[in-house]
């Protein structure tokens, strides 16, 4: 656990999201969005929580951006809420939501931090989701136009841009299985939604690089390193279609120009010849990317369904279908004494090391940032009011260091963008998930800055990892041996 050094000139950041942090649900002309329909309904959300006032950002910006300064990163990773912009997702802009935005971007600027906002973060106007939503081809355009306000004001501030956080997430879990807005479970509309937020992605790039053509525009992509849980040939076999389901399945038409082979087989959906994939599509989602932007907080560990038996006789726990499943040919376990998080994700650094080197080989002359990775724990304030959050330093400091050995391998990894800034709303699992840097007390809006807080600043400052071998002896007991 000895000290590593970064790269001069990696950047550092932290990431946020607008309707995890916002609230002002319904002021200044911020139209409903799908979430704000999916929270108040009933047995959605846990314990009923809501984003209407979710961490009250919009009424204290600029105490939270000197938070952000505070840390001395150079970018923060943000996104803007459509609504907020259109509050019906077509027609003229809501200035007031511009305005915000502009306060956003402006403020950010006199701080020395470099703004990255994302285009669409899954709060998309209910208005239309009352059209279809994503599973509706007709969106792609109410995207592109969309993408031209936002560029039109704020093009000459905002040098690099994201398109849509994590499709994949917003297609099979909010019309797919239903688990987050709008709460559909239907195969079909999660095929159409997944293609059409590619093509919206595309959209979005084609405006920005007609209007901005200097600005630097990227996708992020939830993805996860897959295992498979032993060397027999159905083991690997699952493994490879659940890589294809969650990985390839947006890798491949942006990287190669078309969907994997194997999607044919698991979902009838995908076949081209039912009028879902149309001449040129394809053509246009695998446009050049300035950037990949990755989402990453956990490997998984994949089995045949008839061999989960076998697999917990090796050693395995679990055996069941995780939300990233949907009753295909494959079954998520887990090492049986494996560490996790509060929220149950593996902790295992290595999972991350050959995530990073594997998007390295497969998406070659793409730079890649991180966007997010952190952890959830059960945070709370001690009698001094301090919030210690030493395993939040573990896990941060055992990724930093997979990322770092993977840069040492010729991965053009650029930065790293921690999940969060601050705790705040996490969708389905509402308030009881804390990811932040900055504890918040939700019933008084009072932010405290954790441990993990002052031990990032020192990483930011010295663009290295220090030795915590002292501070944390376990960790080096089970330091990960990267290649």
């Amino acid at each position: 656990m000895s000290a590593v050094k970064f790269p001069k000139g990696f950047s550092w950041g932290v990431s946020t999201s607008s309707y995890q942090i916002e609230g002002a649900a319904f002021e200044d002309g911020r139209g409903t969005s799908i979430w704000d329909t999916y929270c108040h309904e009933p047995q959605r959300v846990f314990h009923g929580d809501t984003g209407d006032v979710a961490c009250d950002h919009y009424h204290r910006l600029e105490a939270d951006l000197d938070l952000i300064a505070g840390l001395g990163v150079d970018v923060y990773r943000f996104s803007i809420a459509w609504p907020r912009i259109q509050p019906l997702g077509t027609g003229p802009a809501n200035l007031q939501g511009l305005e915000f935005y502009a306060r956003v971007i402006d403020g950010l600027h006199a701080r020395g931090v470099r703004p990255v906002p994302t285009l669409y973060h899954w709060d998309l106007p209910q208005a239309l989701q009352d059209r279809g939503g994503w599973a509706n081809r007709e969106i792609i355009e109410c995207f592109a136009s969309y993408t031209q306000i936002l560029i039109d004001a704020f093009g000459d501030r905002v040098p690099m841009w994201t398109t849509i956080n994590e499709p994949w997430v917003a297609a099979h879990l909010g019309y797919g299985i239903g688990i987050h807005a709008p709460g559909i479970a239907d195969e079909s509309q999660a095929a159409a939604a997944h293609h059409h937020l590619l093509l919206a992605h595309a959209a979005a790039l084609e405006v920005i690089r007609r209007t901005r053509p200097d600005s630097k525009v990227g996708i992020a992509l939830n993805l996860m390193h897959i295992y498979s849980g032993s060397d027999h040939a159905d083991d690997r076999a699952a493994a490879d279609l659940a890589d294809c389901q969650l990985n390839r399945s947006m890798l491949d038409p942006l990287f190669k120009g078309r969907y994997p082979d194997q999607l044919g087989s698991l979902s009838a959906h995908w076949h081209a010849n039912a009028g879902l994939v149309q001449v040129h599509d394809l053509q246009r989602i695998q446009a050049k990317l300035d950037f990949l932007s990755i989402n990453s907080y956990h490997p998984r560990y994949v089995v045949a369904p008839g061999r989960v038996d076998i697999a917990r006789q090796n050693g395995f726990a679990g055996g069941y279908e995780s939300p990233f499943t949907f009753g295909l040919p494959f079954v998520d376990v887990h090492p049986g004494q494996a560490a996790k998080t509060d929220a149950g994700w593996l902790i295992e650094p290595q999972g991350f090391h050959d995530l990073i080197v594997r998007l390295g080989r497969d998406c070659p002359h793409v730079p890649l940032y991180v966007s997010e990775n952190g952890a959830a724990y059960a945070d709370y304030a001690g009698p001094d009011g301090a919030v210690i959050d030493s395993e939040r330093v573990g896990y941060l400091d055992g990724h930093f260091r997979a990322a770092q050995a993977a840069i040492e391998t010729g991965v053009d990894l650029r930065g790293y963008w921690v999940w969060s800034l601050m705790d705040n709303f996490e969708w389905s699992f509402g308030f009881s998930k804390r990811f932040g840097l900055v504890y918040v007390d939700y019933a008084t809006q009072v932010r405290t800055p954790k441990s993990s807080y002052e031990w990032f600043r020192g990483v930011v400052r010295n663009g290295s990892l220090p030795d915590l071998t002292g501070v944390f002896p376990n960790l080096a007991m089970s330091a990960p041996k990267f290649p």
